[in-house]
């Protein structure tokens, strides 16, 4: 049989280039490559932040959205809300059965928070609530759930798969072998780290980013404002070290990414210009998903059937998954 993979997106609204490039665009490839693969909406791990229904609501449909539109197969990989396999629920306490509070502890989501208290001379434990606190339980739950063998991640959430395989440690010693070990796959193994408007990582928080789906005259204006130095057209620049092509590299055809690295060591491509093909550029490559990302923002419930059907192809798996790890601790089967 071949390897299952699983990815988790919180939904925070639309993405930017940069996740595309560095996150997506990876996990799409890696989905493909493989016999199995599970995508899901993790909205209750959104609750933990967000106080605004609506707000939650909109942004499931939007990340949903934006997954589809830029390739997602849901009649390859199995998509579906968090909130819509309540075996994950059930599977979570019974995890929180066996996991250590030490563990919890040294999550580094819990760890920053607390920093970040101490550090404003505030209770270490302030505003720090138990979805926050629990959140690997939860995030482990997600994992094993669905016998994932490999979770893509960033270098920041390596430690959700080491606690996912704790925890089925935990588990499988105390009772029975029940759950896999899952491994995880670094996204950067295969994705890029783009730079924002401002040279910095592109990051929503930092505000430098470009939305992936955008009017034109509003993606031309922002890219216009990245921000480069005072070369003249005709001086030689380092392409490697430059926002524009590093940018471009990653969105234009390989022909077309040689001849501005050429023009850009030789010389003779001014700042303007460079911007103006990264512009026709992003144009070209998200004409045909912005189009079907305004589809479906046009019609979310065609959003909610897809999301319903995946649900119930991801329950047929939890519902085992959930039977042997009721056996195993001698739970009535349900």
């Amino acid at each position: 049989m071949g390897k299952t993979i699983l990815t988790g997106v919180k939904p925070t609204g639309a993405p930017h280039i940069g996740n595309y490039i560095g996150a997506i665009r990876p996990a799409l490839d890696l989905a493909a490559a493989h016999e199995k693969s599970f995508l899901f909406i993790a909205d209750y791990h959104a609750l933990n932040a967000v106080r605004d229904p609506a707000a939650l609501k909109r942004d499931s449909y939007e990340v949903a959205t934006c997954w589809l539109a830029l390739g997602l197969d849901p009649a390859k990989t199995v998509f579906y809300r968090q909130s819509d396999v309540p075996e994950i629920f059930e599977l979570t306490q019974l995890l929180a059965a066996v996991t250590p509070k030490g563990l919890m502890d040294r999550a580094h989501s819990y760890k920053a928070a607390v920093d970040k208290n101490r550090e404003a001379g505030r209770d270490a434990d302030a505003d720090v609530n138990m979805g926050l606190y629990t959140y690997p339980i939860l995030m482990a739950a997600d994992i094993l759930m669905m016998d994932t063998d490999i979770v893509p991640v960033g270098k920041d959430q390596v430690q959700h798969i080491e606690f996912a395989r704790d925890m089925a440690g935990y588990f499988n010693h105390a009772f029975k072998d029940v759950f896999k070990l899952p491994e995880y796959k670094l996204a950067g193994d295969t994705g890029a780290i783009l730079p924002g408007l401002d040279g910095r990582k592109m990051s929503k928080s930092y505000n430098n980013h470009i939305p992936v789906f955008m009017e034109s005259k509003a993606r031309r204006k922002l890219i216009m404002k990245i921000v480069t130095d005072s070369k003249l057209p005709e001086e030689p620049k380092d392409p490697d070290g430059n926002t524009i092509f590093q940018i471009y590299a990653e969105v234009a055809d390989e022909n077309a990414a040689r001849e501005m690295r050429a023009a850009f060591e030789k010389g003779g491509m001014g700042y303007g210009d460079a911007k103006q093909k990264l512009f026709e550029a992003l144009e070209a490559a998200f004409e045909q998903p912005t189009k079907i990302y305004n589809d479906y923002m046009a019609d979310t419930s065609k959003i909610d059937a897809l999301l319903a059907e995946g649900a119930e192809k991801a329950r047929a798996v939890a519902r085992q998954t959930l039977a042997r790890a009721r056996a195993a601790v001698g739970l009535k089967a349900s």
